[in-house]
């Protein structure tokens, strides 16, 4: 890429809008992630017995068997949804970016 495309990526306002708006988003389902995970972690560190409780009276099953399957199910749908806004709002504003670069 030559340096007068690359200044014109650069000087483009949407250019400014796409990098705060993925950095944020990024950086919030980041933070999401590692709080649960950290959260989990520290539930499995200070009070492992009440992992170890039966859903239900007569259930062999312990209660941290589902919440390890919502956490691991809730960080597939975290990153589906950061793939269908990156496909979806940052694709269109990374065209309309190269298009007004070609220019």
């Amino acid at each position: 890429m030559s340096n007068s495309v690359t200044e014109k990526v650069r000087s483009n306002p949407k250019f400014s809008e796409l990098k705060s708006k993925r950095a944020r988003f990024a950086w919030t389902l980041a933070a999401i992630v590692l709080g649960v995970y950290y959260s989990f972690m520290m539930v499995v560190a200070f009070a492992p017995k009440s992992l170890t409780a039966k859903i239900g009276e007569g259930w062999t099953l312990s209660i941290g068997y589902p919440i390890v399957a919502v956490i691991i199910v809730g960080a597939w749908l975290l990153t589906g949804l950061y793939i269908r806004r990156a496909n979806g709002e940052f694709e269109t504003l990374t065209r309309d970016i190269v298009s007004e670069a070609k220019k």
